[in-house]
């Protein structure tokens, strides 16, 4: 009888981990479009727009080129680079900015974005999440933006052991930044299995030169990561369980879970709009398309908005879906002045007139 029980249980255990992982990586989404007015895409990103940061000017960088394991590459051999675009005009115009003093381009496979910038002199420093070719390490890569010539000046590498697995970073000083780390194992098998077992294994880590420690666990795909406008919070994304994470963040830097919003899709990159503070994300609706990537039928795209976060009902609204016949792949969106900017993990980018 035991014998029997335990295969009863071993078999709900496997049925509830199947239905959980088709769920999780979208089998059951039927994909209804939502379409915006003034949409164009924007000439010049063929290759992904992976992460983007907008500066108060309205200057943004774009990564692009990002090779990723395991997911598609439009341009297997292109190095990755960062774009420069001004969301102040109304047809943008991709700049690639100059990497100066860095050792090795060729290697350069940029990822998740963020930027610190100076309250004293308003000097722009731009953190980017490396991972060089072919090892696939992770690296955070500071670089000081001179926008008179259009370029980055490289300044230092980050690395340590606790960043293993780095997507995204959120600065929070001229050091330190906050880290997601999107696995925990190294084996593209056991990445596999990790997201769909659903193992809860990822975290965010807090780095400073002096100060390195884990500050939230338990996150089944820790993803995207952002600041709210009063800096007293810190969100992150869960790519399969398909939360946004709230955090209070502490004078000693250490977070406490505040709640669980869920988006029902599998959102990626995070953004604050500076004036109302509302939250944009770029989400997968059917994930599962992106490690089967089919020509005939590609990834689509979502981008929602979360207003009132921190309420007791806030309001999630799917701005953007398409079935991935004219962006795939949308892995983040942001907001200046009534304008969208979505970008994509291995695709193009689009850019739309909210009013």
């Amino acid at each position: 009888m035991w014998k029997l029980s335990l295969f009863c249980a071993s078999l709900g255990f496997l049925g509830e981990q199947i239905f959980q992982y088709t769920y999780r990586f979208g089998y059951y989404r039927d994909l209804q479009p939502i379409d915006l007015p003034n949409c164009h895409l924007v000439k010049g990103v063929e290759h992904g727009s992976e992460d983007i940061h907008v500066l108060p000017n309205g200057l943004t960088f774009i990564s692009s080129g990002l090779k990723y394991p395991a997911v598609k590459s439009f341009a297997p051999d292109t190095p990755g680079e960062i774009l420069l675009v001004d969301l102040n005009d109304d047809v943008l115009h991709p700049e690639p900015l100059q990497l100066r003093e860095y050792a090795d381009a060729s290697s350069f496979n940029p990822h998740g974005l963020s930027v610190h910038i100076d309250e004293t002199d308003g000097t722009v420093y731009l953190f980017v999440v490396n991972h060089p070719l072919p090892e696939f390490k992770s690296f955070i890569e500071i670089f000081k933006f001179d926008e008179k010539q259009k370029t980055l000046l490289y300044l230092k590498t980050v690395e340590h052991p606790l960043m293993h697995s780095v997507n995204d970073i959120v600065a929070v000083g001229p050091e330190s930044l906050y880290a997601t780390n999107d696995h925990s194992f190294e084996s593209s098998s056991m990445k596999l299995a990790e997201r769909a077992i659903g193992f809860k294994l990822t975290n965010v880590v807090y780095y400073s030169p002096g100060d390195v420690r884990e500050v939230a666990s338990g996150i089944h795909n820790a993803n995207g990561i952002a600041i709210s406008n009063d800096k007293k919070f810190i969100y992150a994304s869960d790519l399969t369980s398909q939360t946004i994470n709230v955090y209070e963040k502490h004078a000693n830097w250490s977070l406490t879970l505040v709640k669980e919003v869920d988006l029902d899709t599998g959102l990626d990159n995070l953004s604050v709009d500076p004036v109302t503070g509302d939250i944009w994300t770029g989400a997968h609706p059917q994930l599962y398309k992106i490690f089967n990537y089919k020509y005939e039928d590609p990834p689509g795209s979502e981008v929602v908005r979360v207003q009132n976060i921190h309420s007791d009902q806030p309001i999630v609204t799917r701005v953007y879906i398409n079935n991935g016949s004219v962006i795939q792949a949308s892995s983040c969106a942001s907001v200046y002045k009534n304008k969208l900017i979505v970008g994509t993990v291995f695709h193009k980018a689009l850019y739309c007139q909210l009013d």
